[in-house]
């Protein structure tokens, strides 16, 4: 017998704050616009993240979420495990729990949909038990998807390692791509990680109902286009960004701080959630900042030398990042910038009237967070598709400059310093900045009542809601 209430859908994020905020934006609209109730299925690792319950916490009544048992990795190498792997398996290894919480579903909702993101297909065949229909959910550009979904192509009949490719891989619609500018995780085939891409590449492809992205026809025009020629179908129904943060008192320092600055004068430096630097680099960052003579607002983290991503779990540094910058460099900027460790309140940052650039890595929430509030980009990658990301922004978008790095790979002062000021008062970057205002606008369209990712979701929750229930 048909269920009559308001129509369900089941959401599962892979551990991640930067893969659940998007998700979080998209199951907002979901059920303020289309009249739906949304349950988060979480997968876990240990116990939740102080950042991700206060996120979930937040939301209305009609989204709900369900912590699974956290998995255990006891029987694998307790060193070396990368974190895309611990992503996958925590995912793969919920399966039982994510069978229980669908079947209790079934018989107490009139769920329609599950939505998963790339890291967790795996569930699909769980959904299928139940004949509710699967949707990916990719939380990047239309660049990264396409190269995803050719991967499985490419893994056939590729044979070397794709950085030695001499030829670009030429895409429908997209920027042709150097191998070396591939994801991370794609750049060692013999790896587990890599086996898995593919894995999940081909049952996107195959299995999924249709692919929902996180971006705009009006930033990605030929990419989406192409995409939407093929198969399964393509929603695009970004930009998916928080508006505020909702922890605007942690940040209240800096917040005062840029109040008092000049309109348009300060540069934000941050590398994400995640993102940590070597030593040395953190130095050469500190001494440019300084030689540039402009104002900045850094979120710093203890330095790392083993890992571009050492603090992708838990966004916070293993030490006092203070101690690792260089000597006096605190005293000697007292008046240029100001330094905070670990976190600042980025949205509230970038909207700020006295932000004119800022220095990220590349992950794509920060890159549509720069676009929704027209601020321009030193693009500094650091690990998995970051790279890709920064190659859209530099070479088909125009809103970025990117540092060259020396023959160690570093990125030095001088360099820097000179970026910095291209960016904040050279003619180049007055032509970055109006490329951004111009997608600015995009962005604010694209979302409004008429606009193109306004009608794709409105397509797609019809789509929803036409679908008898199980």
């Amino acid at each position: 017998m048909e269920q009559t209430q308001t129509p369900q859908i089941a959401i599962i994020p892979s551990p991640g704050m930067g893969h659940l905020i998007p998700l979080v934006e998209f199951a907002k609209r979901l059920v303020l616009h289309h009249d739906f109730t949304v349950t988060f299925i979480l997968p876990s690792l240990g116990p939740p993240p102080k950042a991700q319950l206060e996120v979930l916490q937040s939301l209305p009544t009609t989204i709900t979420h369900i912590f699974l048992s956290p998995v255990s990795f006891d029987d694998l190498p307790a060193h070396g495990m990368k974190q895309e792997m611990k992503i996958f398996l925590s995912v793969a290894r919920s399966l039982s729990f994510i069978r229980d919480a669908l079947k209790s579903f079934v018989t107490t909702t009139r769920i329609v949909g599950l939505v998963v993101d790339l890291f967790g297909t795996d569930a699909i065949d769980v959904a299928k038990e139940f004949n509710i229909p699967s949707y990916v959910f990719i939380g990047n550009m239309s660049l990264a998807l396409s190269l995803f979904l050719y991967l499985p192509n490419l893994d056939e009949n590729v044979s070397c390692e794709y950085r030695d490719m001499p030829e670009p891989v030429r895409l429908p619609g997209c920027v042709p791509i150097h191998g070396r500018d591939f994801p991370e995780p794609l750049q060692d085939r013999k790896n587990d990680v890599y086996k898995l891409f593919v894995h999940h590449a081909k049952r996107s492809s195959t299995l999924a109902a249709g692919i929902m992205l996180n971006s705009f026809v009006e930033l990605e025009a030929g990419s989406i286009q192409a995409l939407q020629e093929g198969k399964p179908p393509l929603y695009p129904i970004g930009p998916l960004v928080q508006i505020g943060s909702g922890s605007g008192a942690d940040g209240s320092e800096c917040l005062r701080w840029l109040d008092e600055q000049p309109r348009g004068s300060v540069l934000f430096v941050s590398f994400g959630s995640g993102g940590t630097l070597s030593y040395d680099q953190l130095n050469e960052l500190a001494l440019g900042l300084e030689m540039s003579g402009k104002k900045f607002l850094w979120v710093v983290r203890s330095p790392d030398e083993g890992s571009t991503s050492a603090s992708f779990f838990s966004a916070k540094s293993n030490e006092d990042p203070f101690n690792y910058l260089p000597k006096g460099f605190l005293e000697r900027t007292k008046g240029q910038g100001v330094v905070v460790p670990s976190w600042a309140p980025q949205i509230e940052v970038l909207s700020h009237g006295s932000t004119s650039g800022f220095v990220t890595h590349c992950g794509w929430n920060s890159i549509l967070e720069s676009v929704v509030n027209g601020v321009p980009l030193i693009a500094w990658p650091l690990f998995a598709e970051q790279k890709l990301n920064a190659v859209l922004l530099t070479e088909v978008l125009e809103v970025a400059l990117r540092p060259e790095s020396n023959e160690n790979g570093l990125v030095g002062r001088m360099e820097i310093a000179k970026v910095v000021k291209c960016l904040m008062e050279g003619e180049e970057g007055i032509r970055i900045r109006d490329q951004m205002n111009r997608f600015k606008e995009a962005a604010v369209k694209a979302i409004s009542k008429d606009g193109s990712s306004t009608k794709s979701l409105s397509e797609l929750a019809l789509e929803w809601k036409n679908q008898k229930s199980y």
